[in-house]
């Protein structure tokens, strides 16, 4: 990467940080990209020339954003937690990042962002069956998931936990609070109603 293309990312990094951190805060509708070029201290036509519209922006800091996510995730995953401890923080995250996306960085229809929403959520959705397909290997390897267990269940299973604790989250509870409760929600999610070591007769 030579200093033009260093410098032209370090410019798209910074708009992507300050849209972020404006559009979680006031919403979409209330955010102007002049107010965005102010708080990345560029002009508003460099904006333009990257992303076209605002909601070609708001897509690809999605997009962005995303993948900072999943890297993390992939570093849980990569690191010397145990298995249940990994899963624990990837379904935390995963809660905060439900509630972030519902509540605070939500978009009203336009022509322009529907135009978009379709690319965003496949890009997502590859990104996260690609992440998952690794997390389900794992489990499987270290015992936690059964080897007959199909991914495409497994997925569906971590991500119904996770959209629930999204939903407990209705932002009158703390994440402290939050993380409380994972502990017995891991037990049920490894071991069931029935728990570990007892059987269904």
């Amino acid at each position: 990467m030579n200093g033009f293309e260093r410098r032209k990312e370090k410019k798209i990094q910074q708009i992507y940080q300050a849209s972020l951190q404006l559009f979680s805060k006031y919403g979409f509708q209330k955010v102007s990209v002049n107010e965005i070029a102010q708080t990345a201290q560029v002009s508003p036509a460099t904006i333009y020339n990257y992303f076209g519209t605002k909601e070609q922006l708001y897509a690809e800091m999605l997009m962005n954003w995303m993948d900072k996510q999943l890297g993390q995730y992939d570093e849980i995953l990569d690191s010397a937690l145990s298995f249940p401890e990994k899963t624990k923080e990837i379904m935390l995250r995963e809660a905060q990042n439900l509630k972030l996306l519902s509540d605070r960085i939500a978009i009203a229809s336009s022509s322009d962002w529907n135009d978009w929403r379709g690319k965003v959520a496949v890009y997502g959705e590859e990104k996260a069956a690609a992440f998952f397909m690794k997390y389900v290997s794992l489990g499987k390897r270290e015992g936690y998931i059964r080897q007959d267990q199909s991914e495409e269940i497994a997925i569906l299973y971590f991500t119904m936990f996770k959209n629930e604790l999204g939903r407990y989250w209705d932002g009158e509870r703390s994440p402290e609070e939050l993380t409380g409760i994972l502990d017995p929600m891991l037990e049920l999610f490894f071991y069931g109603l029935v728990g570990q070591g007892g059987k269904l007769i």
